[in-house]
């Protein structure tokens, strides 16, 4: 394939709704930054064994039939709007039909293998061309909280029922496993690897009857309802009114109103104290800037003796360094505000802003791998009830690369998922 240094400006993708997808909608025209991306692609393709496939059975550069494909649809509208933005760039592509792949996880695994060899050490400079800072209204301040959890917590609990299974729960479960330790995760065993996720959790916080608890991050329920039947009375915090009403009505149905409390409240702004502080996947939404008030705020609502159990998406901390404060197509579209942190920044928020320490870590990262994908191939199947509920073709997309994108991360090690207990060190004497 020639590329030709003043390329022709690329279609935008037909239907799009512009109103909706400003950004998707619209194919940017940068041929000098095109031509670079283009450059780019044949050297990952190359060093990656990557399959690049052009239209009209070409390849970008050779590659084995066998090797992971990205297929390019509108080759012109892929490298601009790479060159435009990045990472954001070849989100929106996808979501605009630009390109596909036979195996979406597999070509998003090896993208996500060592990350930072995929652009030579001597281009580096080129992120500022398109590397953006998170847009103000977006920090998750009081203010903006609620807006950013609407826009994904509250988009439909029927969307949510579509893909989770019974217990609603939408964190990693955790999978009995085979001898060698690999997940043995099904979609008929997934309801009770949900369970057996919060009751480690709710072990870990000893949670009994009689244990005052705060949950920090409602979901749908489950764990508060599980809590509740141990005996325990919990004040559960969210800031979806979706998820709270439907939460409510599940403690109700599981009669144990009289034990939980649903309350529609920043974490910022909780009172009392408790014997138990429990967050499942929650910090992650809090953004890096918060992490201390976060933190603070579990320190000071803590009864002594209490205990903490958060579970958590983490990263490697020199990763969690270079990816604070850029705007990722993750946090453009799917979770705006956010910062996955590292159990390091975790250990320093805990050490320079409380008196809690972390005690015990447990990671099993494979587990979630293996929730994404049975999430991933149940909202795939179901793609004729998504579209019934009103969400177009760009979302449906928008939703398969958010998925995908994240068992990637699993899968290749990029990401982990861990369950940390939080105490207060006995003082020495």
């Amino acid at each position: 394939m020639t590329w030709s240094a003043e390329p022709l400006a690329p279609a935008a993708p037909a239907l799009v709704d512009a109103r909706h997808w400003p950004d998707v909608a619209r194919t940017p025209y940068v041929p000098v930054r095109a031509a670079v991306a283009r450059r780019l692609l044949v050297r990952i393709a190359r060093r990656r064994g990557l399959r690049v496939e052009l239209p009209g059975e070409r390849l970008l550069a050779p590659a084995p039939a066998t090797a992971p494909a990205l297929r390019l649809h509108r080759p012109d509208a892929f490298f601009h709007r790479i060159g435009q933005s990045g990472l954001i760039g070849f989100g929106e592509s996808y979501q605009a039909g630009d390109w596909d792949s036979p195996d979406l996880v597999a070509l998003l695994t090896e993208l996500a293998t060592a990350p930072e060899t995929l652009v030579p050490t001597g281009a580096q400079w080129l992120r500022r061309l398109y590397v953006q800072r998170p847009p103000a209204a977006e920090l998750s301040t009081p203010d903006n909280a609620r807006t950013n959890i609407h826009r994904h917590y509250d988009l439909s609990n029927d969307l949510f029922e579509l893909f989770l299974d019974r217990t609603l729960s939408y964190s990693s479960a955790i999978f009995p496993t085979a001898q060698d330790g690999t997940p043995l995760a099904s979609w008929e065993g997934l309801a009770e690897a949900q369970h057996r996720k919060i009751d480690r959790l709710l072990d870990l916080a000893h949670v009994r009857s009689g244990s005052r608890v705060l949950e920090i991050g409602t979901g749908w329920g489950e764990l508060a309802i599980r809590a509740a039947a141990r005996g325990a009375t919990v004040i559960s915090l969210t800031l979806s009114e979706e998820q709270q009403a439907l939460a409510r009505r599940r403690i109700a149905d599981a009669g144990l109103a009289d034990r939980v409390e649903v309350r529609l409240c920043d974490y910022r702004a909780v009172e009392g104290e408790f014997d138990a502080v429990v967050s499942v996947e929650m910090v992650e939404a809090v953004g890096r800037p918060f992490w201390p008030v976060y933190f603070a705020t579990i320190d000071r609502v803590l009864a002594p003796g209490g205990r903490v159990a958060l579970q958590a998406i983490t990263m490697p901390h020199e990763r969690m360094l270079a990816s604070s404060g850029t705007y990722t197509w993750i946090l453009k579209y799917i979770f705006p505000g956010g910062q996955i942190p590292s159990t390091e920044a975790i250990r320093q928020a805990t050490a320079q802003h409380t008196d809690l320490r972390v005690a015990d870590c447990d990671s099993f990262g494979p587990h979630y791998a293996q929730t994404l994908r049975l999430w991933r191939e149940r909202f795939t199947e179901r793609a004729d009830e998504v579209d019934a509920l009103g969400f177009d073709q760009v979302f449906r997309r928008m939703w398969e690369l958010y998925l995908a994108y994240s068992e990637a991360g699993f899968a290749a090690g990029y990401l982990d998922v861990q369950q940390i207990l939080l105490t207060r060190p006995e003082p020495t004497r």
